[in-house]
């Protein structure tokens, strides 16, 4: 009794069966055929590689928020060269809040202001990378992602000559101020607190010789370093082509979190827009020549996040590439077969009646 019941579960089992067996004595094979699978073969082969990489690798995912933090320091690390001797030059920072963050954490370095040839050959690569940055703001991807591998982490190669004049001034450094608006600033003289306000001692100063406030600008970030993030201003360099010269830079800050699967970081992006002038104050204009780096901070906040394909879509579009070039192919088999049946019975039958006609 339970042979049988077992017997009909079986029977039961193999009428469901979607996928019936046909003996090999039904199947004809032939050489069309065999190519056309080769084909298929070879097609199925490229596509599952191609796809395997598309698996391996991975992309940036971009998402916007309301920045929340208002209360931490947001740190500023510049390196810029300026083309006037140290004694005659000062940097600081004022914020919309009036606070002044003095300038004793910035050093001053007399050096010369033409690069050796190992920076101008950096300045060089620099500028290549920020050009096709402008072009292509996927290349930005490539860039976050490399920042875990340590490449474009390499520091700026500074002047090692001596015997050149040191009639420059490297200011360099790292400054925290509050996230509110602010500039940076380098002009005339040095930064001195004073009952009214703030305001640079340039009383001592010679104003006989030219003020030349020609500039590069070798490293300036907002917030945490990111080893192979490239900002915006990195190797910009200024030319004063004439006397007290105006350079302002206004820049928007927006903060950034970087989530990656090897690390999180939390960083600081920014755009610029530039401006120069001649300071004149004929026109009725009290403007001070110098360098202003106006900058403030956006609103929202940027989430960079890579994403990778998940193995079970993997599996999913592998195998609905495999179906496809089977369910395909064979299509195509059955078509060009008809054809072919269609074109060789037009033949026959009209050699077949050719052959009827007798001649008289």
């Amino acid at each position: 009794m339970n042979k049988l019941r077992r017997r009909s579960t079986i029977n039961l089992v193999k009428e469901l069966d979607a996928f019936p067996k046909v003996p090999e004595s039904y199947v004809e094979t032939s050489a069309f055929g065999g190519t056309v699978s080769l084909i298929a073969f070879i097609l199925m082969a490229l596509l599952t590689i191609s796809e395997f990489f598309v698996y391996q690798d991975s992309w940036m995912k971009y998402e916007y928020e309301v920045d929340t933090d208002f209360t931490s320091k947001l740190r500023i690390k510049i390196d810029i060269t300026v083309a006037m001797k140290c004694a005659r030059v000062g940097a600081d920072v004022l914020d919309i809040s009036g606070a002044v963050i003095a300038s004793k954490e910035l050093k001053y370095d007399a050096v010369s202001f033409e690069p050796s040839p190992k920076k101008k050959m950096w300045y060089q690569i620099l500028h290549q990378i920020q050009n096709r940055l402008r072009e292509e703001h996927s290349l930005q991807d490539v860039l976050f992602k490399s920042a875990l591998k340590g490449y474009f982490s390499d520091p700026v190669p500074q002047n090692d000559s001596t015997s050149n004049s040191q009639n420059a001034c490297r200011i360099h450094g790292q400054i925290y101020v509050n996230k509110v608006a602010g500039n940076f600033h380098i002009i005339l003289g040095k930064p001195i607190d004073t009952i009214r306000g703030h305001a640079h001692f340039a009383s001592l100063i010679k104003h006989e010789a030219a003020l030349n406030f020609s500039h590069r600008i070798d490293y300036l970030s907002f917030g945490n370093d990111v080893p192979g993030h490239i900002n915006l201003l990195d190797g910009t360099e200024k030319i004063a082509l004439e006397q007290n010269m105006l350079f302002q830079y206004f820049v928007t800050v927006v903060p950034t979190k970087l989530h990656t699967s090897g690390v999180s970081v939390n960083m600081h992006q920014f755009s610029i827009t530039e401006q120069e002038r001649v300071v004149s104050n004929e026109k009725g204009r009290h403007d001070v020549s110098g360098i202003f780096i106006k900058y403030k901070l956006s609103p929202l906040m940027v989430r960079v996040t890579e994403e990778h394909m998940p193995l079970s879509l993997f599996l999913v579009r592998l195998c609905g590439i495999i179906g496809g070039i089977f369910s395909t192919s064979g299509l195509l088999h059955r078509l060009s077969g008809y054809f072919v049946d269609i074109v060789c019975c037009h033949f026959r039958l009209g050699a077949d009646q050719s052959q009827e006609v007798v001649p008289d």
